[in-house]
């Protein structure tokens, strides 16, 4: 026979109302941070303490009951990443820092965390991408791995599942967006350095709109011959290495790097041969990620704002502007240059 006197049962919000002193109302709008209601910040407080002390959690079967279980995905998100490899990216961690923050500061929950390769599962993409596990999604960087038309077809079907998809850092035609202008990037970088005097300017980096940047700037301050430029690609430390080995004798008086990681690279590559930075040859970048400050030497190069790209992505699902179609927005944060001493 079981003795009852030893049962412990589930703390309810009645349960946390009596402890902090407040009606059940006021801890449902604590809990859920309902819209229009304001709780006083000593109320508040009380209520979460009473939550922490009496160890109580939300019933999410009973609240499926109640409210339906579309009501559980509100304010809950997905992201999905282009790869494993982001989480090993600096820049990426930025950019996943901001979402979590903006979640967090908003009372949004991200509910999973995933690749896109992983959504090619039917199983899984039903169980996650589903109007009753989420209310927006964020894409980050998947232009990385659409390869293929099967690729495209699974962006339609997302959008068809869940209205609210923000892409971080790429741009899809008819999905809402937030990033950067890597063609503006590029053209500052270089910019600067021609306006420094440095006449022979080589990119070395990914081979997208920054290339673009970097002729622009060139063709501006009177190069019309852009056959001879130096055009490498790179996308990491290794492989801007790499793209210096290859350039070899023909080493140019100032680098451009499409990112900090491909210039940590080129740095690498110059020490290692006791070529001067940036006395003998100049190295400018692109993102400020935070070791760019304790290079050697320290980088200079164009701040770009990850924190603030991911916050704005959910800003955007939380605001109810992240449309799609005529309805899409797309967002450039602006730029700016971080002046250090690598050139």
């Amino acid at each position: 026979m079981i003795n009852t006197e030893k049962v412990h049962k589930p703390v309810t919000q009645n349960d946390v109302a009596r402890a902090s002193g407040v009606t059940r109302s006021m801890v449902s709008y604590v809990l859920n941070n309902t819209e229009g209601k304001s709780v006083a910040p000593e109320t508040r407080r009380r209520i979460l303490d009473a939550i922490a002390e009496l160890g109580y959690k939300p019933n999410k079967y009973a609240q499926a009951l109640q409210l339906g279980n579309a009501a559980l995905a509100d304010r809950q998100l997905g992201v999905i990443l282009s790869s494993a490899d982001v989480f090993l990216r600096p820049y990426y961690a930025e950019i996943l820092a901001g979402i979590h923050t903006a979640a967090y500061e908003n009372g949004y929950h991200v509910r999973f965390i995933r690749f896109f390769d992983e959504l090619k599962n039917p199983i899984l993409f039903n169980e996650l991408i589903h109007p009753e596990e989420i209310s927006g999604l964020i894409l980050v960087a998947v232009d990385q791995c659409l390869k293929t038309s099967d690729d495209e077809k699974l962006i339609e079907e997302i959008r068809g599942r869940i209205p609210p998809v923000v892409c971080v850092e790429w741009q899809h035609e008819g999905l809402s967006s937030v990033g950067f202008s890597r063609r503006e990037a590029a053209f500052r970088a270089v910019s600067y350095l021609l306006e420094k005097g440095y006449g022979d300017v080589a990119y070395v980096g990914e081979l997208d709109e920054r290339v673009s940047g970097f002729k622009q700037a060139l063709l501006e301050h009177g190069r019309s011959d852009l056959t001879s430029c130096i055009v490498e690609g790179a996308v990491d430390m290794r492989a801007g290495i790499f793209a210096m080995e290859k350039i070899g004798s023909r080493l140019p008086r100032a680098v451009c790097a499409g990112s900090d990681e491909v210039a940590i690279g080129i740095l690498r590559y110059l020490n290692k041969n006791r070529i001067a930075v940036p006395a003998e040859t100049a190295v400018v970048s692109i993102d400020n990620i935070e070791m760019a400050e304790y290079t050697n030497p320290p980088l200079t190069t164009i701040n770009v704002q990850k924190k603030a790209m991911g916050a704005r992505a959910v800003e955007m699902i939380v605001n109810k502007t992240a449309g799609q179609d005529e309805n899409a927005m797309s967002v450039l944060l602006p730029l700016n240059l971080v002046e250090r001493e690598s050139a």
